[in-house]
């Protein structure tokens, strides 16, 4: 393991003393311990200090507006994968706690009573993430240094500026890429794990029904559907990896992900393409635009086009209400919409044309916009995820894309409609199958 590497993964958000007790990793985006580069740094740092090492997750009752509620399948999908990590503890002598509460109360809280003499937590670029650590960092007087487990390549090596689109990152990730994708290296401890569940939690986790484990839906994906994957903008096959929710929640690290993709018999560069390129470009835009949850993130030139179509006829106009329960006249709309309610899970292209007719048929693109997240956050199992704000932000805004030719309401704003579709694949045969008879 190179050492240079693993340190440009590491970045302190305190110059505060290394105390002399024990080191806290306290997992939060990525909820794994294989293959986890957060874990390979802290068990470094504890072995080289000989110190002793646990981790901790702490189970918010509210991220993003969502509630906690043991029956809300985005809280039982979190709660799956934490089952899958409890076994990982258990199997690798790894000391592992889940609590419940507020971030800012448990962590400091934890530190003080673990006598911990340093902290550590992997990255998110998400502004709500980076506040509820700004709090911790005020509330402890040890030193707080945070890993970049999530991309291949840390967010901060890649670029020190938010590109303008996958064309300007793509070659620096290239350049980096030899370097970075790289197996991980396995953090193993002798002895048994501490093992520690808050009480509230513990009844509900051993209920959860079985979840694929991340390395079997990983096989799945490979072995037989990664051939056909140049299909996958065919909403009727069944050729994407459905491993989105599986990489948001931190259960698959991409690093692996792609390693198994570049070494088997079909190493779609598509696939890798759209998982570290775009993927990566996602985090690099909310990293340096704060404003990646609202309009005035939006490149000059769509924020101009759109203000000038502002007060444009809209065709249709929707309440929240009628887009949220699939009441359009639009019957491939309805037919993602119901996809997306029902299976907590959109095609992604047809989510492409779910976001922009939000913005054709909402009064204002603030207003879309405000929509378009909340409806994706309040059902997506990838919710609430730098590729959503992004993904939504392409759709209304123009981010990462060109201006297109002129027209109502979009301006240049790439335009969709259902004669495209139909050009696409066969819109009516993914309309029967969504549409509630």
């Amino acid at each position: 393991m190179s050492r240079l590497l693993l340190e440009n993964r590491i970045s302190a958000r305190n110059d505060k003393p290394y105390g002399p007790g024990k080191i806290i990793y306290w997992m939060n985006r990525d909820q794994r311990l294989v293959d986890n580069w957060a874990l390979v740094a802290a068990a470094d740092l504890a072995q080289k200090t000989n110190r002793p090492l646990a981790v901790v997750f702490v189970m918010f009752d509210g991220f993003s507006s969502l509630v906690f509620n043991q029956s809300n399948p985005i809280y039982v999908r979190l709660g799956q994968g934490l089952r899958h990590v409890l076994d990982e503890a258990r199997r690798l002598g790894i000391d592992f706690s889940i609590e419940r509460g507020n971030p800012i109360e448990v962590i400091p809280a934890l530190i003080k009573r673990e006598r911990a003499g340093v902290l550590m937590s992997d990255f998110s670029p998400l502004k709500e993430i980076q506040a509820i650590k700004d709090h911790v960092n005020e509330a402890i007087d040890i030193r707080f240094l945070e890993v970049d487990a999530h991309n291949v390549i840390p967010v901060w090596m890649a670029s020190n500026k938010a590109e303008w689109g996958a064309y300007t990152l793509r070659p620096k990730i290239q350049r980096l890429l030899p370097n970075y994708l790289l197996s991980i290296p396995e953090v193993k401890f002798l002895g048994t794990a501490q093992i520690h569940v808050d009480q509230s939690l513990a009844a509900w986790l051993d209920g959860l029904p079985p979840l694929p484990t991340p390395e079997a839906a990983m096989r799945s994906f490979i072995d037989e559907r990664l051939t056909d994957y140049h299909f996958r903008n065919n909403p009727n096959l069944d050729v994407t990896s459905r491993l989105s929710a599986y990489l948001h929640f931190g259960n698959l690290s991409a690093n692996r992900l792609a390693l198994e993709v570049q070494q088997s018999r079909h190493p779609s560069e598509e696939f890798l393409e759209e998982m570290i390129v775009r993927r990566e470009l996602a985090d690099n835009f909310c990293h340096y635009n704060q404003n990646y949850d609202s309009i005035s993130g939006f490149p000059d030139w769509a924020k101009r086009s759109l203000d000038a179509h502002r007060n444009d006829p809209r065709p249709y106009i929707y309440t929240l209400e009628e887009l949220e329960y699939a009441k359009t006249h639009d019957p491939a709309w309805n037919a993602a919409q119901t996809q997306l309610t029902k299976t907590n899970y959109m095609h992604g292209y047809m989510r492409m044309y779910w976001a922009k007719k939000i913005l054709e048929w909402i009064p204002s693109p603030e207003e879309a916009f405000k929509t378009a997240l909340y409806l994706n956050d309040k059902y997506q199992l990838d919710g609430r995820d730098p590729n959503g704000y992004v993904g939504i932000a392409w759709a209304l805004g123009g981010v990462h894309d060109r201006p297109w030719g002129e027209r109502a309401v979009f301006g240049t704003v790439r335009y969709m409609n259902m004669a495209g579709l139909k050009r696409k694949f066969g819109v009516d045969e993914y309309v029967d199958r969504w549409t509630i008879k």
